[in-house]
């Protein structure tokens, strides 16, 4: 059997075998209630070029490093011992938490003046994963994801109008 290594340990060979040595450090999730283990790639160790190179478009790079991450880590535990991982670079993660805030509440407000469901662009499962914990507790609002992946959009709309058809589950 294969000994186990750390997420720190495994991060650092993964970055590495890309040309690119930095530092790795668990920090505290900006949201106590997230649940996540947050580890930070520094970005002081790292060219403008190499940042861009590990962010990728959209943080699509980042994005893939965190899923390569999670399921690595995860693969041969129980379901009860599994941790969820958030990867932070140059705080990406933070600001795009408070953009995906910022345009949920204007979608809310935009659904509530109008009546009319609001269809987001391309995001992230994990994207709309929070847009709809964020709105969950609104009484008068719904969120649901509609269509497979890759043409996945979260919908926000008013309650009522959900009766009126069938929604996928959200993710």
């Amino acid at each position: 059997m294969e000994p186990v290594i750390d997420e720190k340990t495994w991060l650092q060979s993964v970055l590495h075998l890309m040309g690119l040595d930095a530092e790795i450090k668990a920090v505290q999730p900006p949201d106590p209630k997230d649940i996540h283990t947050w580890l930070e790639i520094s970005a002081a160790d790292l060219s403008e070029t190499q940042l861009e190179l590990l962010l990728g478009r959209e943080g699509a790079t980042l994005d893939a490093l965190q899923f390569l991450l999670n399921t690595t880590m995860n693969l041969q535990s129980e379901m009860d011992n599994q941790r969820a991982y958030t990867l932070e670079l140059a705080g990406y993660r933070q600001k795009r938490r408070e953009e995906l805030a910022r345009i949920a509440w204007d979608a809310a407000s935009q659904v509530r003046q109008s009546g009319e469901e609001f269809v987001f662009g391309s995001l992230s499962a994990a994207e709309r994963r929070q847009i709809h914990v964020l709105l969950q507790d609104e009484p008068d609002l719904d969120t649901f994801s509609r269509g497979k992946e890759p043409e996945r959009r979260l919908v926000v709309c008013l309650k009522a109008s959900t009766s009126e058809g069938s929604h996928d589950q959200a993710d």
